[in-house]
């Protein structure tokens, strides 16, 4: 296959504070086994979702790029990039919003 799923968990903390916490986002890691075009269209990366009734706003998503060498390189929430093998896109996908004031 060429790409290999390093990590799939959930974003802990992510979700906004409230009376009822926001729902926390996934974080997922795909590894480049190959030379490849990498795709985001993803939304909710420079405003944080909103929390209702006085709850606080979820964390926003972001995404980056470890590169074979080491280096890190942070990309738009929608951008089209190149990856080589051993290259790893990481995606954190945006925390919900909180519902009613934290007690």
């Amino acid at each position: 296959m060429p790409v290999r799923v390093e990590e799939f968990s959930v974003r802990r903390d992510s979700g906004g504070d409230g009376q009822h916490r926001g729902g926390d986002g996934a974080l997922r890691r795909l590894a480049a086994r190959q030379a490849m075009t990498v795709t985001l269209v993803s939304s909710s990366r420079l405003h944080t979702p909103s929390g209702l009734a006085g709850g606080g706003g979820g964390a926003a998503g972001m995404q980056w790029i470890d590169r074979a060498d080491g280096s890190c390189e942070g990309i738009g929430g929608v951008a089209q990039t190149e990856l080589q093998p051993g290259d790893a896109v990481t995606i954190a996908t945006p925390g919900g919003g909180g519902y009613g004031k934290a007690r």
